[in-house]
């Protein structure tokens, strides 16, 4: 009976752990270890994208092949930030491709080691916005084509690039943490804000939770990201991570989903580097997700709190201003 009754109560602490919302306020521990997570999961990102591009603009055989591949109508400069870019200056599509791979391959490294994480992290979050801007759409009503390109707006297509800006701020407000070099040899890189867990944990729910729920309301549309097959499985993931209730149980199912994504991904007639680069941004995924599973997502802005009292969820509460 005693034994049943302990069962019973380590059952209903577990579904309490699960359901809330995480802790208010984060040791320098464990800011040390959301920094750790962060770094590995962005920097993994670019240390796979960035030697993927660079190994193959500094190789005479492939250069070419690169270049245009990023330059065509359906890549990833369109015609306006062509022309800005390449025009009427000593700037070249090649010298352009070499340079921003030698700083991703860099970028990620030193994300790794921990060193120039804060200034890296604000330089990837806002260039990554700048992926959106340049892809090559096309959504005129009756508009004929002559060529491949993408027709769905930008800011869908590249919604993961929006989420790795938010994981990136997330990395520029925690800092380096406790374990990196700028700690190490510098004595710096610790966090510049209050050890709250609140905002930061909205930001990564967010940031994960618009993927899912874009993959699954634009499913089957033209170069949609989707996870998983299923569009209502997807929807509902995002939907409990945007409603900040129950998010450890939907950043479980997100982490899932990303595993067995990136494990359908696998190709062994494919080396390892293209492999890999197949599922970058995963990587990043995969650490917000462990990260939401361990310290939750956080209670600002939780669903229940906006019907409950509106008042004090959105303009907060007057008491606490002295």
């Amino acid at each position: 009976m005693t034994q049943q009754k302990t069962s019973m109560l380590d059952a209903k602490q577990l579904w309490q752990y699960l359901n809330s919302a995480g802790p208010s306020q984060l040791s320098l521990q464990n800011i040390s270890l959301i920094a750790l997570i962060l770094r590995f999961g962005i920097g993994s990102v670019f240390i796979v994208g960035g030697w993927w591009k660079l190994s193959r603009a500094l190789d005479p055989d492939r250069a070419a092949a690169l270049t245009s591949r990023y330059l065509a109508p359906n890549g990833y400069i369109n015609e306006f930030f062509q022309s800005y870019l390449f025009a009427d200056g000593p700037l070249t599509p090649w010298a352009f491709m070499t340079a921003l791979s030698g700083f991703e391959l860099f970028a990620g490294v030193a994300l790794f080691l921990g060193i120039f994480v804060r200034p890296l992290a604000i330089i990837f979050a806002l260039l990554m916005w700048s992926f959106v801007a340049a892809l090559p759409v096309v959504t005129t009503p009756n508009q004929v084509l002559t060529d491949a390109t993408y027709l769905t707006p930008a800011l869908i297509v590249q919604i993961r690039d929006i989420s790795l800006s938010g994981f990136c701020f997330a990395l520029a407000t925690v800092g380096s943490g406790k374990f990196s070099l700028d700690h190490t040899l510098f004595g710096r890189g610790s966090v510049t804000v209050s050890g709250g867990w609140a905002s930061l944990g909205l930001l990564m729910r967010l940031s994960v939770g618009i993927v899912f729920l874009a993959g699954g309301f634009f499913f089957g549309l033209d170069h949609v990201k989707s996870w998983i097959g299923f569009p209502m499985i997807s929807i509902a993931i995002g939907a409990v991570l945007l409603s900040g209730h129950a998010v450890r149980f939907a950043a479980i199912a997100a982490f899932l989903v990303l595993s067995i994504y990136c494990f359908g991904k696998l190709d062994l007639a494919k080396s390892v580097w293209d492999n890999l680069n197949a599922i970058k941004r995963e990587f990043a995924f995969l650490a917000a997700c462990a990260l939401l599973v361990r310290f939750s997502g956080g209670d600002a802005f939780q669903i229940g709190s906006l019907f409950r009292n509106p008042k004090t969820a959105l303009f907060g509460d007057e008491s606490q201003i002295s």
